[in-house]
């Protein structure tokens, strides 16, 4: 994995929504010290939280959570949200605000984009302010009710070596395919499932990073 920031080698991605037993941030504690590299905080979908002041106090005791542990925390979509609580960076997708729009309210921030295929990279290369890509759904995924259909490993290959900036791998991935996606050049793999419903957090997060 040589396009590689750090911080994209287990990206966990989750908000209330996800978490069937327990807390999100009982579960987020146990995944910091299992040795997640990125928390993206996404609040989305049914039952997830609707009011903003309800979504900024789950996001502060995260946030304080990663700090903690000294790992990035990252709001998913909700620039209020992620200007509000001074996140470490912010994720946008496709069909969400206008990433030229956002990069300049987070100059020196973490600032990644959703990639599906050849033209979204293409674009992406050409915003020298981006930190890294999200290139998925690799796999089908049960996490997001509206993605697209999966682009497979070699497209994903192929994508993670267009790209000009640190790429990490999305959609479907779990202990079980992940040693397909370590064999590309991508940066990590972010997850979301694959955490939230695991048997073992600490024992999936090795197997994440190619431990076992």
């Amino acid at each position: 994995m040589q396009k590689n920031k750090s911080y994209l080698e287990v990206y966990w991605i989750a908000g209330t929504q996800d978490i069937p037993i327990g807390s999100l941030p009982e579960v987020l504690e146990e995944a910091l010290q299992s040795g997640i590299t990125c928390f993206q905080y996404r609040e989305k979908g049914k039952g997830s939280l609707q009011k903003f002041e309800d979504r900024k106090q789950m996001a502060r005791i995260c946030q304080n959570l990663c700090r903690k542990y000294q790992t990035p925390f990252i709001v998913n979509d909700d620039v209020e949200l992620a200007l509000e609580i001074e996140a470490d960076g912010i994720h946008i997708g496709q069909e969400d605000q206008h990433i030229l729009e956002v990069l300049p309210l987070f100059k020196e921030k973490i600032v990644g984009l959703s990639c599906y295929d050849e033209k979204e990279i293409n674009s992406a290369n050409q915003l020298k302010e981006l930190s890294y890509y999200g290139i998925g759904p690799v796999f089908g995924t049960i996490s997001k009710e509206d993605a697209k259909p999966p682009i497979g490993v070699k497209k994903l290959s192929e994508l993670v070596n267009k790209a000009s900036k640190p790429t990490v791998a999305i959609g479907g991935i779990n202990t079980k395919n992940i040693a397909e996606i370590l064999q590309t050049e991508v940066g990590g793999a972010a997850v979301i499932s694959a955490v939230t419903q695991a048997k073992s957090i600490s024992q999936t997060i090795r197997q994440l990073k190619g431990q076992l």
